[in-house]
């Protein structure tokens, strides 16, 4: 049976630590490195309902998107959420590997996800970077978002129901320019202060999360179609990807797609 380190091993291969912003915290970062990853759970999140459910079904590691541990730590105890959380995992014996934006990043991953669901991508044709963030040690540039061409050009109230339903979204801010949705730049979770790269690039349509108040403005000064398809929604996407990607990788373990994980924003 694979342990918690040739599972990290592997997504590092796939999803480079290499590629995270300065600022993040991915990687194994809770548990053992040694210990048993025959059964696996994915989630977006590691909420306080995801470790019921992984300690419910003996899972031996969660793999999530977003870091159970992001601001530094001075204490971990059960006096707060996220010591909360930590104390539980490694009570009953389950490690947490996070990939956050080295996944944004990677090929296959968070922004590719979002391409497709956008319609600027398939499983035949990649959408192209966005801009040029880094490069890995290899030479090989990455970007933390894509942007491409739909198959036809709609209008946006035609493409907001179909991005709609291929996010699951439970409702969709928008800010109409009054310009056909042809060419479109997407960044999956908080990316709206990219908004600049979907300008340079000559896009007509940008599409992220968490959008500030100021960059609808900018949109329209610009005139730029502006979609907020929410954190959730434009991120787990890649989840069930994922759990098939490690399932590939690791036939003998057992992958679950954690159902405690949801979309809990909703709108009146």
């Amino acid at each position: 049976m694979p342990t918690v380190k040739e599972v990290f091993e592997y997504l590092d291969s796939i999803a480079p630590v290499e590629m995270k912003m300065a600022s993040d915290n991915v990687g194994l970062l809770v548990g053992r490195s040694e210990a048993d990853a025959s059964k696996i759970l994915v989630s977006l999140d590691i909420t306080n309902d995801v470790v019921s459910e992984a300690l419910g079904i003996g899972v031996g590691l969660i793999v999530s998107h977003h870091p159970i541990i992001l601001q530094p730590l001075h204490s971990v105890t059960d006096s707060d959420t996220t010591g909360k959380k930590i104390v539980r995992l490694l009570s009953g014996g389950v490690s947490a590997i996070c990939m956050h934006t080295n996944l944004d990043a990677a090929r296959g991953g968070i922004n590719d996800a979002l391409a497709i669901a956008a319609g600027i991508a398939d499983e035949e044709k990649e959408a192209e970077m966005l801009n040029e963030a880094g490069r890995l040690a290899s030479g090989e540039a990455f970007s933390y978002g894509r942007v491409g061409y739909l198959k036809s050009p709609q209008t946006l109230h035609e493409y907001l129901g179909t991005l709609k339903g291929a996010l699951n979204a439970n409702g969709l801010r928008y800010y109409d320019a009054g310009r056909e949705v042809s060419k479109v730049a997407v960044v999956g979770g908080s990316g709206g202060d990219d908004f600049h790269h979907a300008v340079t690039q000559g896009c007509d349509t940008f599409i992220s999360a968490d959008i500030k108040h100021h960059v609808f403005l900018e949109a329209m000064e610009l005139g730029l179609n502006l979609i907020d398809g929410g954190h959730f929604s434009t991120e787990n996407l890649v989840i069930g990807v994922l759990a098939d990607t490690i399932r590939s990788a690791f036939t003998a373990s057992k992958v679950i797609v954690s159902e405690r994980q949801k979309q809990i924003v909703r709108f009146f």
